[in-house]
């Protein structure tokens, strides 16, 4: 079958590592189910896979994909959930949780096998390419603003680096649920895109705020990590899921996290049942994934080149 794979990785120039070509078709696994992929999208994840990440060379050549949504043996429409092992489910009692890609081979490919447990049912609502933008960004924004900030409708929130595709998605999906949202971006053209997807007002990075807000989404890292502490209120919260300009603050404000009783919450990914609520919130809303181009999987090398240009507006989707 073809697919779009990781033949050799490299973490200076992750993208020569990148390779498509047929490839074995999945192996039949016990209370496993085989999905015949319409569409899957890219993610950050796919990147630092080439670079090794997550990904040893021992494991090679494995292909890339995290998200999809395609159709089930049984003729089903289904999206997938991207967490293999949570539960126990579908692997062995003692196996830790991990993302496709890192033990099991990835979604930009004809077919890709899964447990079943992580096969849900696609609201009718949702085309294929919108269905598979849910699994990872948006299924990350949505737990880092409904579980782990919980805000509420009224409340006010900062989404940092409006573009990528987590920090898009909080933006909809925040305005979608009542809050107000501000969000900041290096880029002018981008900010204007964040207005047009639903944030109340833009920023340039780092600038400062009308008022301080309840919850900060980070994903940004290093370059943001100060004025995303400092633009919180008292009590506020801060979830961060990522660390795309490092991982080391210049400025930690320790000092004012402690003096003003901050919460600083790790997050990453979500749970099956937050990914149904995901479906189900969009179907119900008419929410929609925010989908920067969609490309045939024999161009994922154009799509892998945008995502590390930083290029883009909102999810990469290829179709097989």
């Amino acid at each position: 079958m073809y697919a779009a794979y990781a033949a050799s990785i490299d973490p200076e120039a992750p993208l020569t590592g990148l390779e498509l070509g047929e490839r074995p078709e999945p192996p039949r696994r016990e209370g496993w189910t085989t999905v015949t992929v319409k569409a899957a999208s890219l993610n950050h994840h796919d990147l630092w896979s080439l670079r090794g990440v997550g990904l040893g060379k021992e494991k090679l050549p494995m292909i890339l994909g995290c998200d999809a949504a395609g159709i089930d043996e049984d003729g089903n429409e289904v999206v997938l959930h991207s967490v293999i092992g949570q539960s126990g489910h579908g692997v062995g009692p003692d196996e830790r949780r991990s993302i496709l890609t890192e033990h099991y081979q990835g979604t930009f490919a004809e077919r890709v096998t899964v447990p079943t447990w992580n096969v849900l049912p696609k609201p009718k609502e949702l085309s294929f390419e919108e269905a598979a933008c849910l699994p990872t960004a948006w299924l990350t924004a949505y737990r880092m603003l409904f579980t782990n900030a919980g805000v509420r409708p009224g409340d006010s929130v900062l989404v940092q680096g409006a573009g990528g595709g987590v920090a898009t998605a909080a933006i909809v999906l925040a305005r979608a649920a009542g809050l107000r949202v501000y969000a900041t971006s290096r880029d002018e053209a981008k900010r204007q895109r964040a207005l047009e997807v639903g944030a109340h007002a833009v920023f340039a990075s780092g600038e400062r705020l009308p008022e301080r807000v309840d919850a900060v989404i980070e994903t940004v890292g290093a370059a943001t990590w100060s004025h995303s502490v400092k633009s919180l209120r008292p009590g506020g919260t801060l979830v961060i899921s990522g660390a795309t300009s490092g991982q080391n603050p210049p400025a930690a404000e320790l000092n004012r996290i402690f003096f003003l009783e901050l919460r600083v919450v790790g997050s990453t990914m979500g749970d099956k049942d937050e990914l149904r609520d995901l479906l189900s919130f969009c179907a119900l809303t008419g929410v929609r994934p925010v989908i920067d181009s969609v490309l045939p999987l024999d161009r994922a090398p154009e799509a892998f080149a945008r995502l590390a240009s930083g290029d883009l507006f909102g999810k990469l989707v290829l179709t097989v």
